[in-house]
């Protein structure tokens, strides 16, 4: 599995503003409603706040990877966001977020998302990639980065 497979241009944000946490996942939830490719955004805030109740998705070194299993789903879908500004997000190594990558999983079936999360997570654990993504200037070149 690739990102490409679960990551669209129109779901590639970037300078998105956010005071703490909770209020970044609500605005996710209602940027994964607007975009037309899922459940409602009460159920995909619920399940990433259900899911980082579990323990923080905050990977460390400046990145979050926010997951959960949403009712409703019909395929893994991912959203990318490079914040304006650092949050607390509770991450393992307790420093402030500016990427997250969101992933959403289909709940019905019992296919594993271990190597979705897995292809996510290697890309951000190179620091010349994730240098790379803080300086693109557009969400395509930040698109083309992280299917690339």
């Amino acid at each position: 599995m690739t990102i490409a497979d679960f990551l669209s241009p129109e779901r590639v944000l970037l300078n998105v503003r956010a005071r703490d946490k909770a209020q970044l996942i609500g605005d996710i939830a209602r940027a994964f409603d607007r975009s037309g490719t899922g459940p409602a955004a009460e159920i995909v805030e619920a399940s990433l706040l259900a899911r980082e109740r579990l323990g923080s998705t905050g990977f460390g070194a400046g990145f979050a990877l926010p997951h959960a299993r949403v009712e409703g789903l019909d395929r893994y879908t991912g959203m990318f966001l490079r914040l304006a500004k650092p949050i607390a997000f509770d991450a393992i190594d307790s420093k402030p977020v500016a990427l997250v990558f969101v992933l959403l999983i289909p709940s019905a079936g019992e296919t594993s998302h271990v190597g979705a999360l897995a292809a996510i997570s290697r890309l951000f654990r190179d620091a010349d990639f994730v240098s790379r993504l803080l300086e693109v200037k557009t969400p395509a070149e930040a698109y083309r980065l992280l299917t690339g």
